[in-house]
């Protein structure tokens, strides 16, 4: 798969198939969506593409500068779940000013052709384009007529009687609904960051901790402990993350720490991804240090 800078590029080479959404998770919708467009991509001789932006739109969007999304996905994460969907070509670009001032028409004119060379749109039913989003997937299509390219709007794809959204997905992380979460992505949710130096509490408590300092402004699951798996070097490792305030302990900042089971190599400046298989129990504060001691006891094994 090729990952080509679009913001001094034209594809002169191929005519595409691009797929157009913020793709936020890469949730069951989405994946549908992307193998909708890379199948018809293979039956008109198309290369099958994706268009990501290097940021999310809602950060230029948002007046206050300060304003961080929080992503369920970074682009890299993105980047190995669109190459297992079988894309050819993703293309990135910066979201600013410029492109968020562009109308309807001027962005099909200057991107979906001058710059993709796309001769097939594949969208979401709920797909906004344009300056304050004043284009909808009817009137791409509508483009698509003028312009000489087919449009291929997906409907909504529901999970029972649910419509699956990154929306949702946020929603359910953050109150620790994992189990929901993962069902909406099609696989379970991960987060990486750069294990680094704590206060060493875990090792003294007999169970050494990986400290996370994430990569990336990912959204976090409530405060509580969770079965996990850690992969590190590409090894996948059974493990138990607590992420919260260590309250026994009355700290007052936010810590992800992940106890990886049968483990003692020293992976201090390691980056690790955390998957979350499951909620196992809410952040509690414990009258005494044996208290913590024997509920991390009665943590680790249920969940081997």
């Amino acid at each position: 798969m090729e990952i080509i800078d679009l913001d001094n590029y034209e594809e002169k080479r191929y005519e595409t198939a691009v797929a157009l959404g913020n793709f936020d998770g890469i949730h069951i919708g989405h994946r549908y969506l992307i193998q909708s467009m890379v199948e018809k991509a293979k039956e008109r001789d198309l290369k099958s593409s994706v268009l990501l932006f290097k940021n999310h739109t809602k950060d230029i969007l948002e007046s206050n500068k300060d304003f961080k999304v929080n992503i369920i996905t970074s682009n890299d994460q993105k980047f190995k779940i669109l190459q297992d969907l079988g894309v050819e070509i993703v293309y990135i670009m910066n979201f600013n000013k410029s492109i968020m001032k562009l109308t309807g028409k001027e962005f099909v004119e200057k991107i979906i052709i001058g710059k993709l060379n796309s001769k097939l749109v594949t969208v979401g039913f709920d797909y906004k384009f344009g300056y304050k989003a004043t284009g909808d997937s009817h009137y791409l299509k509508k483009l698509g007529l003028e312009k000489g390219f087919l449009v291929n709007i997906i409907n909504p794809i529901y999970s029972e009687e649910d419509i699956v959204s990154s929306t949702a997905i946020r929603e359910l992380i953050k109150s620790g609904n994992i189990e929901r979460t993962n069902k909406f992505l099609g696989r379970h949710y991960a987060i990486e960051g750069v294990v680094i130096g704590g206060k060493n509490r875990g090792t003294k408590l007999g169970y050494p901790t990986a400290n996370i300092k994430l990569n990336h402004n990912y959204i976090l699951p409530k405060p509580g402990v969770y079965k996990t798996n850690t992969f590190l070097n590409n090894r996948k490792y059974l493990s138990i993350t607590n992420i919260g305030y260590n309250p026994t302990f009355k700290d007052n900042e936010l810590k992800i720490e992940t106890h990886i089971l049968n483990f003692s190599d020293d992976i201090y400046g390691e980056v690790i991804e955390v998957e979350f298989i499951d909620f196992i129990r809410e952040d509690i504060k414990f009258n005494t240090v044996e208290e913590l001691i024997n509920q991390i006891k009665m943590d680790i094994e249920s969940i081997k």
